[in-house]
């Protein structure tokens, strides 16, 4: 019997359309039975049947006619004729890019209502959401990043030399980034960032920079993807991501050492530590006069990196079977007891 992946997709997110992309193209690559729960832009869900799941039906809101479903303890719940009837699935798949998918909402959530999922944790989500807690974190496990400096909004002015890249501090999908090469481009490049948040990171844009893509997660072991080099271009807009989304068939390995390829699993491993147990991420480094430089962590990356894996449905089961428990905590009323026999109540 295969297992049983619930595809969480859609929710409230600057990334919402690319989070549909990313669920559509798991149906070609995932060996498994899929079951697809939308949650729109109301934050209500839906249960879209597989066979019926295609982008124009939530452009159109058809997705509407659906059933819906409510997040209770233990699971998503339809309304039958007399009674609930609870959403069949082995385990959960969070594929809600940006907003409520990365930034820790639906994390906490699932974890409250005690749903097996596979994903970010509400810690690993906070961390690699915000750019700037990104370079921190790196920074007390040892791993290199770019220089940085973060304005907030109503700022325009920066102390690095240019060209510079402007980012927005808790955005993905190359979303209101831009490259500032003189003066005179940098109002506008914070203005349009400024538009997606209130703070934006400013790095000096490296020419000439080696960019390489790991994905991975931590089952009874580490399993690696193959080491990505992606395409030699300024950075990848919105658009160039966006179809990167939907990326379903494998990529070329990178042509590099053996040395640089252990060291950047090495480097990989240090990232995901604890930290990223339950999730499969994709980390993205640069590599400068040879030293690796940790870019991006991309905690829900885009179609789940599936291309960069051989069997992406085995990894994904392993992953499933290597979940991270909650701890129990017994509930048992003894110091209430104790303080109720001491009144002699």
């Amino acid at each position: 019997m295969k297992t049983k992946c619930a595809v969480l997709f859609g929710a409230v997110s600057y990334e919402h359309e690319i989070s549909i992309v990313s669920a559509i193209a798991l149906k070609d690559v995932l060996d498994m039975e899929l079951v697809y729960i939308f949650c729109d832009k109301n934050r209500a869900f839906y249960h879209i049947p597989t066979k019926d799941i295609t982008s124009k039906l939530f452009s159109s809101g058809m997705y509407k006619k659906y059933p819906r479903l409510t997040l209770k303890n233990g699971g998503f719940f339809q309304k039958a004729l007399m009674k609930e009837k609870k959403l069949d699935f082995n385990f959960l798949l969070n594929v809600v890019h940006g907003g409520d998918g990365e930034d820790g909402t639906l994390a906490s959530m699932l974890k409250f209502f005690a749903v097996d999922f596979v994903g970010p944790s509400t810690d690993a989500s906070v961390l690699s959401f915000n750019k700037l807690y990104t370079k921190l974190y790196a920074a007390s496990i040892g791993v290199e990043v770019v220089d940085y400096e973060v304005l907030k909004k109503g700022a325009y002015k920066i102390s690095m030399d240019y060209p510079v890249i402007i980012k927005p501090l808790r955005l993905g999908s190359s979303i209101g980034v831009s490259i500032v090469k003189e003066e005179s481009e940098l109002e506008y490049a914070l203005d349009v960032a400024y538009e997606f948040d209130d703070e934006v990171l400013v790095e000096p844009f490296l020419e000439g920079v080696k960019e390489y893509n790991v994905a991975g997660c931590k089952a009874e072991e580490f399993i690696f993807s193959m080491v990505e080099e992606p395409q030699k271009e300024e950075f990848l807009d919105f658009d160039k991501k966006y179809l990167d989304f939907s990326r379903t068939s494998r990529v070329q390995a990178a042509k590099i050492d053996t040395f640089l390829e252990e060291n950047l699993k090495h480097t990989f491993q240090t990232v995901y530590g604890k930290l990223f147990e339950g999730a499969l991420i994709r980390c993205d480094f640069f590599v400068v006069d040879g030293k690796i430089m940790l870019n991006e962590i991309n905690p829900i990356p885009g179609s789940m990196a599936n291309y960069l894996f051989e069997d992406f449905t085995m990894v994904l089961n392993a992953l499933s079977k290597h979940l991270p428990r909650e701890k129990h905590i017994p509930i048992d009323y003894q110091y209430i007891h104790s303080i109720q026999q001491a009144k002699g109540k």
